[in-house]
């Protein structure tokens, strides 16, 4: 793997914060590429050289949130569904400012389909219609019910400001988990 240069990484990291900043203050169709450029304290054809347009900006930072997302559910695998909602709140909420625009009002309607598809993915795992409490029910109603009350629920904590604890958000999802699937 070759070493990414610094310069670059801090480029890219002030970029990705100011598209979030700015998403704080205004509607992400209102912000500009000077805007961008001036927030993260880097010329225009800096963001040029990194992305497509401020789309692509904002679709690269949802991406690696996916994909971390993806590598939490991956080292939870052998944990209960409370343990593993841990692992996930704690991630959101070392990345409050971001989950909070992209799934508050002000946020990009396009994470909340993106990160429902990614549960429903995760959830297809771990649904069992042969037996238990969901024996005879069709796989896909129950993946896309779980998955719809697991970003509701998140969505809820986002939107009021984190109303219970991080750890009480993931005891109470776990077990809500635990019970429906």
């Amino acid at each position: 793997m070759t070493k990414v240069d610094r310069r670059i990484l801090k480029s890219q990291q002030a970029l990705k914060k100011a598209i979030i900043d700015l998403m704080s203050e205004k509607k992400f169709d209102d912000i500009t590429i000077q805007e961008l450029s001036d927030r993260a304290n880097v010329s225009r054809g800096t963001i040029y050289l990194h992305y497509m347009d401020k789309y692509d900006l904002l679709d690269k930072l949802i991406e690696e949130h996916i994909i971390e997302l993806r590598v939490l559910c991956r080292s939870a695998a052998e944990l209960d569904f409370i343990g593993a909602t841990l692992i996930w709140t704690e991630y959101f909420e070392h990345n409050y400012s971001f989950f909070s625009m992209m799934l508050a009002s002000k946020g990009a309607p396009y994470f909340r389909n993106r990160f429902l598809i990614f549960l429903h993915e995760e959830f297809r795992n771990e649904v069992n219609v042969t037996q238990g409490i969901n024996q005879g029910l069709d796989e896909d109603v129950i993946i896309r019910f779980v998955a719809s009350a697991y970003v509701g629920v998140v969505e809820w904590w986002f939107t009021n400001e984190k109303p219970v604890p991080h750890h009480v958000l993931a005891e109470q999802l776990g077990t809500l988990l635990e019970r429906n699937i």
